[in-house]
């Protein structure tokens, strides 16, 4: 069995601010050791319950943020930028199951530094009319080249989503979010635990089901007018309000890499502190 890892960093253990997953802050590097470590204990659990071959895509951010030297040597890492599918490169490679690794929750919805791509532009993502975290986006996405998700870890909030959009997989909170900033952290000997448990269970969903195929649209809301005009100079980008813009896309894999583009634009028309 070949399972891919698709690790984010905001709902790795014990994160909960900013300069905790900024590149290049002592936070930071201190969180590289424990996102490090869930992966580790993710590993663990996939590998002790019959994964043969595991890819950690590194998901978040620069995407440069593990601790390669530290890995479980039964994984290897696909890292840094640029990748066509993003958070979920090397779904199209016939995987039989991907975990969502510290996930958090979406645009506009309470959680430990919630988000969808962008930090603070974006202030809601809709699916096909259903409000939309990065979760619910990979898991269509998984969903069209018939991959199971097998689990979902973040905090409490990300796991409440998960519950919709991946019903079947193990979930693990690895926190209690309190507000954007802050949260109830278990420590990493506990999280591990959880994460190894829950890899080992989310094994037993593992192999190939049916494809999910079909049009997709996906609508997005910023904070400012300004972010909906420059993302609707992309082909197929419709301005819909004076800070929505929504677009149709023939697939799910198609429909990434529209949204790719709609928040690479929206990213550079932020002008400093007014945004």
């Amino acid at each position: 069995m070949r399972i891919m890892v698709s690790a984010d960093m905001e709902g790795a253990t014990g994160v909960t601010w900013t300069d905790d997953v900024v590149p290049g802050t002592e936070q930071w590097q201190r969180f590289r050791r424990l996102f490090t470590g869930d992966v580790n204990a993710t590993i663990a659990g996939l590998c002790d319950a019959g994964a043969g071959d595991v890819l950690v895509n590194e998901a978040h951010s620069s995407q440069r943020n593990l601790l390669l030297e530290d890995l479980d040597p039964r994984a290897r890492m696909l890292t840094g930028r640029h990748k066509p599918l993003s958070m979920m490169e090397g779904i199209d490679s016939g995987v039989d199951g991907v975990v969502f690794l510290g996930y958090h929750a979406g645009a506009g919805c309470d959680g430990v530094l919630s988000h969808t791509y962008l930090p603070n532009q974006i202030t809601g993502v809709w699916l096909d009319g259903v409000p939309a975290s990065e979760g619910r986006l990979n898991a269509a996405l998984a969903a069209e080249y018939g991959v199971p998700v097998l689990v979902v870890s973040g905090d409490d909030k990300t796991v409440e989503e998960a519950r919709d959009y991946a019903p079947d997989a193990a979930l693990v909170a690895v926190k209690e979010c309190v507000s954007r900033y802050a949260a109830i952290c278990s420590p990493p000997s506990v999280t591990a635990a959880l994460l190894t448990e829950a890899a080992a269970q989310g094994m037993k969903r593992a192999g190939r089901v049916e494809r999910v195929t079909g049009a997709h649209r996906v609508e997005v809301e910023f904070d400012a007018s300004h972010l909906a005009q420059a993302a609707a100079v992309v082909p197929t980008v419709e301005q819909t309000g004076v800070r929505t813009v929504g677009f149709d896309a023939p697939d799910m894999t198609e429909a990434m890499k529209a949204f790719k583009v709609v928040t690479a634009i929206a990213d550079g028309a932020v002008q400093g502190k007014y945004g």
